[in-house]
């Protein structure tokens, strides 16, 4: 298999890097989860990108990957990675510009359709135009924004809601399981991509650090305790950005293989983005903690994105589903 860019996957990175850099620096992350309309600009210019929604999964994993680096606040990756495709594989007909969001999980908090009148993990419920509810048959029902209750999380940047189902909404559309089984691979490989991103930055930041605070008259790089470390987070991680990219691929070409590929890419993810987040904390020492500092902020969306869509262990758990059924 090729991992290699094509041009036009280069230009899209390049592309994308250079309009987050300029459009989301961490100040922007911060004033948004305060007030959120200070994203409004980058929301403007993330509008651009939606068509990713329809484009290979491969493609859109490699501007969510830069979107993870920058912690881009917004409804931009339920909307391509969840709600587009859901809407497709229910065949309805919205406007090609419609924000969405999906309440799936229930009450438990499980990925799976869940049968209670109350849905978990809605993001950006607040703020889209409309949300895919997903109930058992499985079925889809979009509608307009649903009563939706802020829970507060770790992760300021991303916001969780509760959504309580109506009873009586019609125009549910029916969905073939295996139609849902891929929208969801979709999302978590997706989800996985931006968390790589988030863990790349992790990583980088520790080995500028470790290069530039000095104990003992030299750089605390120099130690090897500190490059066993370094070396573990960036081992991790290319494991992670490889499981990531051939799930990618595997959906794209619809290999048989896709199904335990998007388990191992979420649940590779989640460990690269936890190793880079305890290790990046610990060598940035004191420092890491505070409010002034960049790397909170991003551990805080790596643990955060871990129990979103399922965590490591949920994944474990279902791709061995898959290896023994």
């Amino acid at each position: 298999m090729d991992f290699t860019l094509t041009d036009e996957q280069d230009q899209l990175v390049r592309t994308a890097r250079s309009m987050l850099a300029k459009e989301c620096p961490s100040s922007l992350v911060r004033a948004a989860a305060e007030d959120r309309s200070a994203a409004d600009g980058l929301w403007r210019h993330l509008l651009d990108w939606r068509s990713l929604a329809d484009a290979p999964l491969t493609d859109l994993c490699l501007f969510l990957e830069e979107t993870g680096a920058v912690l881009a606040p917004g409804p931009f990756l339920v909307t391509t990675a969840l709600f587009q495709p859901l809407v497709r594989a229910g065949g309805v007909e919205l406007d090609e510009d419609a924000v969405g969001t999906v309440a799936l999980a229930g009450a438990d908090g499980e990925w799976t359709v869940g049968a209670d009148g109350v849905r978990t993990f809605v993001l950006e419920a607040d703020v889209v135009d409309h949300v895919a509810v997903v109930i058992p048959g499985p079925a889809v029902l979009v509608t307009d924004r649903l009563p939706a209750q802020e829970v507060v999380t770790l992760d300021a940047s991303r916001r969780v809601f509760e959504v309580a189902v109506p009873e009586g909404l019609d125009g549910a559309v029916a969905l073939a399981p295996e139609a849902l089984t891929g929208v969801l691979e979709r999302g978590y490989v997706a989800l996985a991509a931006e968390m790589v991103g988030t863990a790349q930055w992790m990583l980088d930041a520790t080995v500028e650090h470790a290069k530039a605070r000095v104990q003992f008259d030299r750089p605390i790089g120099s130690f090897q305790a500190v490059q066993h470390k370094l070396a573990d987070m960036a081992l991790a991680l290319e494991r992670a950005r490889g499981a990531v990219y051939y799930a990618a691929m595997a959906l794209d070409a619809e290999d048989p293989d896709r199904h335990r590929a998007a388990h191992v890419a979420k649940a590779a993810a989640g460990e690269a983005a936890r190793r880079c987040a305890k290790d990046g904390i610990q060598l940035h020492g004191g420092i890491g903690y505070t409010w002034e500092h960049d790397l909170h902020l991003h551990i805080r969306r790596a643990y955060a994105s871990e129990h979103l869509l399922g965590t490591s262990a949920w994944h474990h758990d279902r791709l061995a589903d898959l290896l023994f059924a």
